[in-house]
């Protein structure tokens, strides 16, 4: 009598088997990699409702990032600039460019320019921009070299093992506090030591509990 199906089905049971185990391998890997902040978030660069640079005013015109993130060193956010700010300079500087209506508007109307933030964290967790600064950690370990983009650009994935990474070996990305806003320093020759002395003097011990960031 012949055969009624072929002689590799025989070997179906093994590829199904092997295939369930490759699928249960390969499925949490890939879930792992691309559900993940280094993969969903890092080069995250939203369109603002005004083309602003900081290349052009941090970078080339070297205004301090403190001017218009006036809350950084006392406050838990950094603070976006209000329209004002925006107008000490643009009311006698390009003052009708096309580039700047929303500016504009924003002044004769009284209502806030609608900026689209671009570096997010969870509503369940808690960051503050004051104690990080105060401990000597610049802008630039979490944000990049802010004055040297056209378009901010999120740079690191803000993720929990991030954060907790810095917790528990800060060295790396303490700085000196008149070096906190140059957004191209890189840890010198002798970073261990003087993180060792920082670390002492400032009494730096960042906490890696859950209630610190989770409240």
């Amino acid at each position: 009598m012949p055969q009624i199906f072929p002689e590799w089905t025989n070997k179906a049971p093994l590829y199904l088997v092997g295939g369930l185990v490759a699928a249960a391998l390969v499925v949490p890997l890939g879930i792992w990699y691309y559900f993940s902040p280094e993969y969903t978030d890092v080069g995250y660069q939203p369109v603002q409702p005004v083309p602003f640079s900081h290349q052009l005013h941090a970078g080339e015109l070297e205004l301090d990032c403190r001017y218009c993130h006036a809350q950084v060193e006392v406050s838990a956010v950094a603070s976006v600039p209000p329209t004002q700010v925006c107008m000490n300079c643009h009311q006698l500087v390009v003052r009708d460019s096309p580039q700047l209506a929303v500016i504009r508007d924003s002044m004769a109307s009284g209502l806030p320019v609608e900026w689209v933030r671009v570096h997010n964290i969870p509503d369940y967790a808690a960051f503050d921009h004051s104690v990080h600064v105060a401990a000597g950690v610049g802008c630039s370990s979490c944000h990049g070299d802010i004055r040297g983009m056209e378009v901010v650009t999120q740079m690191e994935p803000l993720s929990m093992a991030w954060c907790l990474k810095c917790h528990r070996d800060p060295g790396p990305h303490l700085r000196e506090r008149d070096q906190i806003t140059n957004t191209t320093w890189k840890p010198g020759r002798n970073q261990a030591a003087f993180a060792a002395q920082v670390i002492e003097e400032r009494q730096i011990r960042p906490p890696e509990d859950c209630s610190s960031c989770h409240r």
